[in-house]
């Protein structure tokens, strides 16, 4: 499968906002982050998890053994632009840690079984993100 194929189909039916096949459209968010090489706007769709006031992600690359390229590029630069149904916002992006990342996590894992089974597969950490405006 071509990822890179399938993320710009997904990102075009979002922003046409319509129907975006095989997803749903009210857990997606797009993420742009700046490539931590390059300094270019890399823009990548993704599930995303509300708590209370907070918009998360997870970069969990499907249990691969590094990290996704989003995660490292927002470690660089945590200056990251949402886009989130209509809404297009600036934001800053934090990896939740200790206690904040045990409950989250623990709450992830509870709501979306499949992030445990990433975790199985890998010896990482698999990092939680909050999206701050």
């Amino acid at each position: 499968m071509d990822v890179q194929a399938v993320n710009r189909r997904v990102i075009e039916q979002f922003r046409a906002g319509g129907a975006i096949e095989g997803m749903h459209r009210d857990r997606l968010v797009l993420l742009t982050t700046t490539g931590r090489r390059t300094g270019t706007p890399h823009t990548t769709p993704m599930m995303f998890h509300p708590d209370g006031d907070r918009l998360l992600v997870v970069a969990s690359n499907v249990g691969a053994p590094v990290h996704p390229d989003w995660y490292l590029n927002l470690l660089a630069d945590p200056a990251v632009t949402v886009e989130l149904d209509t809404e297009n916002y600036p934001a800053t992006a934090t990896p939740l840690r200790d206690a904040d990342y045990d409950r989250t996590w623990a709450e992830i894992v509870r709501l979306y079984p499949f992030f445990a089974d990433h975790a199985h597969k890998t010896d990482r950490i698999i990092p939680v993100v909050e999206l701050r405006r």
